[in-house]
């Protein structure tokens, strides 16, 4: 795992208003709030992490939740569904919870001999449960609701649809070291062995369909985990040396960042795993507490009359 790019670390996707994503994740799905903190770039506006109890990469799903926002059109050169680790037996508590709390869902299907279950999030983001053919231990976070027998674990994997597949396989071959373990109609099922679980993207071609646009219900970007900023730098090597645009690093506090557009159009990031969501409040008090940029401090008082209440 030194040297090696270790599966998701994070994904980013864009919300309307911040306190019904809130209560969505939290209390219907029963993820932990892991961190409450500000767009970089638009500190009047939230960045909400969710993710396991330890703040976990590969369990991580962050929103910029901006109210008004029109909603995105799913299609080509986008991420298109986040897949969620659950066990097998959850399926019937979750068809039940759903229910009760008017989640838009279809029934349960299977694919590459996963059963999975497809809902949508009130702002349409497509999200599926999926029972993983191999064990998945990692500890979930418990709700008064949702208990550890039927919790999500973190993230199983991440679907890009495409118009065509070959150059951004390329990218998850030849540079991020993922290999493709089997395909089935349309769609290929690529995995990293460096990691047990987050390890798999899955790329489904479609010639024909139309470009997506990102906004309301739509993801921003896929970050991919690597150890340390050396680790991290050594990438951008690599990927500069294709010709591909990539940022400088960026400190984004709880992790370091780089940024490029994939050839297939989706943009993707490399997020080390220093320093992590306790650096700056302790793991049981994880998202208890609005934490800014160091440069945003000065404007505490009027950022946070602008933010809306999460309650």
């Amino acid at each position: 795992m030194e040297n090696t790019i270790n599966g998701i670390h994070h994904i980013t996707a864009i919300a309307g208003n911040a306190t019904r994503n809130f209560d969505f994740y939290t209390r219907v799905l029963g993820l932990r709030f892991v961190k409450k903190t500000v767009n970089f770039d638009d500190p009047k506006t939230y960045h909400l992490y969710y993710g396991d109890k330890q703040g976990s990469p590969g369990t991580i799903l962050t929103f910029f939740p901006w109210e008004g926002i029109q909603t995105g059109r799913k299609g080509a050169r986008q991420v298109t569904e986040i897949g969620y680790s659950v066990p097998e037996a959850s399926f019937d508590f979750w068809l039940r919870r759903f229910e009760d709390k008017n989640v838009i869902y279809n029934k349960v299907s299977e694919k590459f001999g996963e059963p999975y279950l497809t809902f949508l999030d009130p702002d349409g983001l497509k999200l599926e449960l999926i029972a993983s053919k191999s064990k998945d231990d990692r500890l979930p976070w418990e709700t008064n609701e949702v208990k550890a027998e039927n919790a999500t674990r973190g993230f199983h994997n991440v679907t890009i649809t495409t118009n065509k597949m070959q150059a951004t396989a390329d990218i998850l071959t030849g540079v991020f070291g993922y290999r493709l373990l089997e395909q089935s109609v349309n769609r290929y099922r690529f995995v990293t062995d460096t990691v047990k679980n987050a390890a798999i993207v899955d790329l489904v071609e479609v010639a024909g369909e139309v470009a997506g646009h990102v906004a309301g219900g739509s993801v921003h970007h896929i970050a991919f985990r690597v150890k340390n900023e050396e680790v991290l730098m050594q990438y951008r090597d690599k990927i500069a040396a294709l010709g591909l645009n990539i940022t400088d690093k960026i400190d984004r506090n709880y992790f370091y960042s780089l940024y490029f557009r994939e050839p297939g159009g989706v943009l993707f990031e490399l997020a080390t795993d220093n320093p992590g969501f306790s650096v700056d409040e302790p793991l049981e008090e994880l998202g208890t507490h609005l934490k800014l940029p160091a440069q945003y401090e000065r404007n505490r008082a009027d950022i946070e009359k602008s933010l809306p209440e999460l309650a």
